[in-house]
């Protein structure tokens, strides 16, 4: 196996994990900015602190830097539209970016909630950490605000309805039940 054909291999593999999908927004001095992430994680649960990557040399994260606050809008499955739209760099800079959609400023970090989200959460920055051409900016939620319906995913390269169904619970201490986990 050469080289790229491992690359190939390790980033296909990579593409199978399933996350959620958010958009972080931060508003600093007059400049206001709003991108699409699938990479979002709750990281601690004392403090509560959430990781959000982004693109090292991407202008939002400068940003987030500066204001030392930011949003983060855990999107609906209803919302793949506003995905796609603060993915899209010919988007309008700026506030212009908000138009079409309805937000409101978070009380903390005054960046936008968007309305319909399945949560949206106000964090005070408390550290940048560097993370191969991305950095990992880590954030301790100080407000948030939650709301109903089944989550967006982000799996294979798309975007997925994240219906939900609970799975019954499992009594691992059954006998044989251990020796069948993992097994398809």
């Amino acid at each position: 196996m050469t080289a790229d054909d491992l690359n190939v291999m390790l980033r296909q593999a990579v593409r199978r994990l399933t996350t959620g999908v958010a958009v972080v927004t931060v508003w600093h001095g007059d400049v206001v900015h709003g991108t699409t992430v699938s990479s979002v994680a709750a990281v601690s649960r004392e403090p509560l602190l959430l990781g959000v990557c982004l693109r090292e040399k991407s202008g939002i994260t400068q940003v987030m830097a500066e204001a030392g606050r930011f949003a983060v809008n855990v999107l609906s499955a209803r919302q793949s539209a506003l995905a796609g739209w603060f993915a899209d760099p010919g988007r309008p800079h700026g506030l212009a970016q908000f138009d079409p959609v309805d937000w409101e400023p978070d009380a903390f970090s005054g960046a936008p909630w968007i309305a319909g989200s399945l949560a949206s959460l106000g964090c005070h920055l408390t550290a940048t950490v560097p993370a191969g051409d991305h950095k990992l900016l880590l954030g301790k939620v100080v407000t948030a605000r939650d709301g109903e319906g089944g989550p967006l995913l982000h799996f294979a390269g798309r975007l997925h309805d994240g219906t939900l169904r609970a799975l019954p619970k499992q009594n691992p201490s059954l006998p044989g039940h251990v020796a069948a986990l993992g097994r398809s």
